[in-house]
């Protein structure tokens, strides 16, 4: 690999490390509260190392390696430099891709999913391993894949069959996609077994085996999602042999389940002790049906003092986006902010109608959900989020609800000066003044909104429509009856597929970007007087909203891999459309400045502010439109092509813009985590300082992972 490729691979120096501050909202909980958080916390790290496996090979190797040499040193790594013989640039080498590793959850960044390698050279972290027996041999089992890999395409998670590393098809480097895809529907929509906890592997007979999340290796039938474990598939299929494998990750899940049995002792009410039954059967027998029962509870719980979520939830780093990552939450709520989030769940019903198609395509009845601002005692997982919407089983959120959860500390944790590139020198001001409630506003608007709105048509069993099959909607797009629409047992990911994950998130941003432009919203995060006014507080804060995505939409350019011409972010991937569709609306509103037509060293996005209404709303309107109807109606033909299109790299983009970028490129935060810890009869917190050897001793004294 020239220097060049290489740069871009190298780990952050210095990463932006930032403490997650929490102790004056745990210190506000009573005993039992702090006991209930407690143990959820033991459970949300008790997956990490089943984390931490499904994002590489040796990234558990490098987790434990890390922490030994804590321990092997007690926290002291002046004494354990000397004795390695390094200098202080190597040990500050070596400390900051601990600090970025631990705080992605592995060897590829969890915001881009490309492997970042040590500026520590290999010799010199040889020689820190040979301070232990112990940890010399770790070193040994991992030294060949902790720098760059080759083939370069190894550097990128994706299918293996298109060169890419993928422990959610471990052993398996011949599996096509279409055998992925085949196995998944065969699965879903014959045995109507749910994939989130799963993982595929081909044996060398061309046989399968499914690998399930469980602490029993073999659960009972009746505790099973399906009572037989193995088929032998349809000769379409090649009649080869389909086997269930119970046991994946059987310690890390018995963990969890046994500290989730701890919590319900300390829950506040039915739906918490019913939810964290649930979560431990699912946990220990693998029943996914187990897990959306405790999802049902979850979305009954409302407005609890101590909120929590765990499991394998989100899908975006499985390449055929149907296999979910271990993680887990447990926060406390921000009574006061909140309840600007309760005024605008109350006003959704009004909202809603404001967006760019009919009530056809609209549920029925808006499920109002619970919509809380939290402050995050733990989140264990590959990376921190800054809103949730959840669950994201389909069934439950068109009939049964859901919930959205603002995490205010993840929002406001800055590190003491944070650069704005792009950002021209005359919006620098008032950018830095409102880009916080801006983000509030719209995450509030992505989370409840975007993801809120929305009907799919169905055929929810044969014969059985939850619309009107004679007489079908008309769609805005095409101006004519739709054709389209999901079959029983699809479901939007399983259509979607591996465009899924961006594609949803690209709407909710739409919803975000248009619903922002109402002065009447921004009045309910106390913006304004809920007139249109583009020079007061409100108006200024939807500039910067607009600023901030157009910013998006360019950094994101970073997340695009032009050897392998592949997106490896799905929020990114979102932005930079919605980027290009401020740009569709012509340079007048939106355009990118710079004299420098051959380095591109001085590029700065301009927005109209004056024109965001004329012209900036409309643009993305008419966007969202078909993100939305091409979803409604399970259309993936023409959503795909859209989004593709709109969503492709040319050279100038690929090229100089994203050279600039990565020149310019300012390091993602990462988060040191409190801790909690039993004494006596009471929770202690610890807190840890915002340093690299802060965040692995936080790692280091959780002994229980």
């Amino acid at each position: 690999m020239d220097g060049a490729t290489k740069k871009q691979y190298l780990a952050d120096d210095p990463p932006t490390i930032v403490q997650l501050k929490i102790k004056d909202h745990f210190d506000a909980l009573d005993k039992k509260e702090q006991q209930y958080a407690h143990y959820i916390s033991k459970a949300c790290f008790a997956g990490v190392r089943a984390q931490l496996r499904q994002v590489s090979p040796e990234s558990e190797l490098i987790y434990d390696f890390i922490i030994a040499l804590h321990h092997q040193s007690d926290g002291d790594w002046m004494k354990l430099r000397q004795d390695a013989g390094l200098s202080d640039e190597d040990m500050k080498h070596f400390l900051n891709y601990a600090a970025m590793f631990l705080g992605n959850g592995g060897n590829y960044k969890s915001f881009g999913d490309a492997q970042f390698i040590p500026r520590i050279g290999l010799q010199q972290l040889a020689a820190l391993a040979k301070t232990t027996p112990w940890t010399t041999k770790m070193f040994d089992d991992f030294k060949s894949a902790i720098y760059e890999k080759s083939p370069a395409k190894l550097m990128h998670l994706g299918y293996p069959s298109d060169g890419h590393l993928s422990t959610y098809y471990p052993d398996s480097a011949n599996i096509i996609k279409d055998e992925i895809t085949q196995m998944s529907d065969f699965l879903k929509e014959e045995k109507h077994l749910l994939p989130e906890n799963t993982r595929l592997r081909k044996l060398d007979s061309g046989d399968y085996e499914v690998l399930i999340a469980s602490a029993e290796p073999k659960p009972s039938a009746p505790d099973r999602d399906t009572e037989d474990t193995e088929w032998t598939l349809p000769s379409s299929l090649g009649n080869k042999k389909i086997s269930l494998v119970y046991g994946d990750y059987s310690q890390n899940m018995k963990a969890a389940a046994d500290s989730l049995e701890q919590a319900v002792k300390y829950a506040a009410n039915e739906n918490q002790a019913a939810m964290h039954t649930a979560y431990a059967k699912s946990f220990r027998t693998g029943s996914m049906e187990q897990h959306k029962e405790s999802q049902r509870h979850w979305i009954r719980d409302l407005q609890p003092t101590v909120e929590c979520n765990i499991g394998f939830i989100e899908s975006y780093r499985d390449p055929a986006g149907i296999r979910a990552e271990w993680e887990g939450f447990v926060a406390m709520v921000n009574k006061e902010r909140t309840k600007q989030f309760g005024a605008l769940v109350t006003s959704a019903p009004e909202q809603i109608p404001k967006l760019p198609w009919g009530k056809e395509f609209e549920k029925d009845k808006f499920l109002s959900p619970d919509f809380t601002s939290l402050e995050v005692l733990t989140f264990a997982g590959s990376g921190i989020p800054a809103g949730i919407n959840i669950p994201n089983y389909d069934d439950i959120r068109q009939t049964e609800g859901f919930k959205n959860v603002s995490l205010g500390n993840v929002l406001s944790a800055k590190a003491p000066i944070e650069p704005f590139p792009f950002i021209k020198e005359t919006d620098q001001d008032v950018y830095r003044k409102c880009m916080d409630q801006a983000f509030e506003v719209q995450v509030g608007l992505h989370e409840l909104l975007g993801h809120g709105c929305g009907k799919l048509l169905q055929e929810t069993e044969p014969g059985v429509f939850n619309f009107d099959k004679e007489n079908p909607p008309i769609s805005p797009v095409a101006n004519k009856p739709v054709s389209t629409w999901y079959k029983p047992g699809q479901t939007w990911s399983s259509v979607f597929g591996s465009i899924a994950a961006s594609y949803e998130e690209c709407r909710a941003e739409a919803v975000a970007m248009a619903l922002s432009c109402d002065f009447g919203i921004l009045k309910i995060f106390g913006l304004g007087n809920g007139k249109p006014d583009m020079d007061n507080e409100a108006g200024d804060t939807l500039y910067s909203a607009y600023l901030s995505m157009a910013r998006a939409g360019v950094t994101a350019l970073q997340y695009w891999d032009p050897a392998s011409k592949k997106w490896g972010q799905a929020h990114m991937q979102a932005r930079h459309a919605i980027l290009k569709t401020f740009l569709s609306a012509g340079p007048e509103f939106c355009s990118l400045d710079y004299a420098d037509a051959d380095a591109l060293s001085d590029l700065t996005i301009k927005i109209d502010r004056n024109k965001i209404i004329s012209h900036g709303r409309p643009a993305v309107e008419s966007f969202l439109q078909k993100l939305h109807v091409f979803k409604a109606t399970a259309d993936v033909d023409a959503g795909k092509k859209m989004y593709e299109d709109i969503t492709s790299v040319d050279e100038w983009w690929g090229t100089k813009v994203r050279a600039e970028v990565l020149r310019r490129a300012v390091p993602r935060k990462v988060y040191v985590q409190a801790n909690t810890f039993i004494e006596g009869d009471k929770v202690v917190l610890k807190e840890y300082p915002a340093t690299a050897e802060g965040m692995i001793q936080s790692y280091a004294e959780r002994t229980y992972i």
